[in-house]
């Protein structure tokens, strides 16, 4: 159902290598990369992770109750990815940890311009 998600940056080289490190975590690579916009995939029909610089060269904002979740094989690589986020410069939004009733591992972070995310295993 989804093709892409975009989330927005001001400084579009700091936030390539942060991806690239990041996503590199669940065995995504750059599948498109332009002047403005980068994405990255695991594969062909995947969902696709896209960082970009605004069309309407306004400065990128944190969107209010938007974030970002990153399918997680296993609780070991929720936290995994939860680490090397704070490692390449993001901040916690909390810790990896059980949440809700289902078995879910959840770890919530921000990216450098302050994008939230979270790295998540169904169970």
């Amino acid at each position: 159902m989804i093709s892409y998600v975009t989330i927005g940056t001001n400084d579009l080289d700091r936030a390539a290598k942060y991806y690239d490190e990041l996503l590199a975590e669940l065995g995504a690579k750059r599948t498109m990369d332009t002047e403005r916009i980068i994405l990255w995939g695991t594969g062909p029909g995947a969902p696709m992770l896209a960082v970009c610089k605004p069309f309407d060269g306004s400065a990128a904002s944190v969107g209010n109750g938007v974030m970002v979740a990153l399918a997680a094989s296993s609780a070991e690589q929720v936290a995994a990815i939860h680490a090397k986020a704070l490692e390449l410069g993001g901040t916690d939004e909390g810790a990896p940890g059980p949440r809700g009733d289902g078995g879910m591992t959840i770890g919530y972070f921000r990216d450098p311009d302050g994008n939230k995310l979270n790295a998540i295993h169904m169970g």
